[in-house]
């Protein structure tokens, strides 16, 4: 393994989080931390339609603009999921200047935190992660963990 990740688990309650990016990705990322009571802004030229009906119910706000230097401000956790490789590492390097923790979708080797695959009960939270190696391999693993705890609920 390249450099270790340690596996944390982290109060999210009211934390501030800006969303580079308006796609399948972005909201993926954004309904898992939203269950976390993470504040959610999102800036992109375009919302896919759930990222859209996440805003008309007021459960996210958003920007309908690209990417801007000085985005990062005043922000606790910043996900880059742009359509641009450019504006994903222009984020990343200010991030970096900020000392802002930071994901970038497309480039493992710019992320602080590996964003991981999520199982939740009223029991426990339970987090999987290839370190970004195997990501379909690590959702299969997901679909079977959420099958054993149904089955033995």
């Amino acid at each position: 393994m390249e450099r270790p990740y340690f596996p944390m688990f982290v109060d999210l309650t009211g934390k501030k989080v800006l969303m580079a990016g308006g796609g399948r990705i972005a909201l993926r990322r954004v309904k898992t931390l939203l269950k976390f009571g993470a504040v959610i802004h999102v800036t992109s030229p375009a919302l896919c339609e759930e990222l859209s009906e996440l805003e008309r119910q007021g459960r996210i706000t958003a920007e309908y603009r690209e990417y801007q230097p000085g985005d990062t401000t005043d922000y606790d956790l910043v996900l880059a999921a742009t359509d641009s490789r450019k504006t994903n590492r222009m984020i990343w390097e200010e991030c970096r200047e900020r000392g802002v923790t930071v994901n970038v979708a497309d480039d493992k080797s710019l992320c602080d935190f590996y964003f991981p695959s999520v199982v939740m009960t009223e029991e426990a939270v339970i987090g999987i992660n290839s370190g970004g190696e195997d990501p379909s391999r690590v959702k299969e693993l997901r679909k079977k963990i959420q099958g054993f705890l149904h089955k033995y609920k």
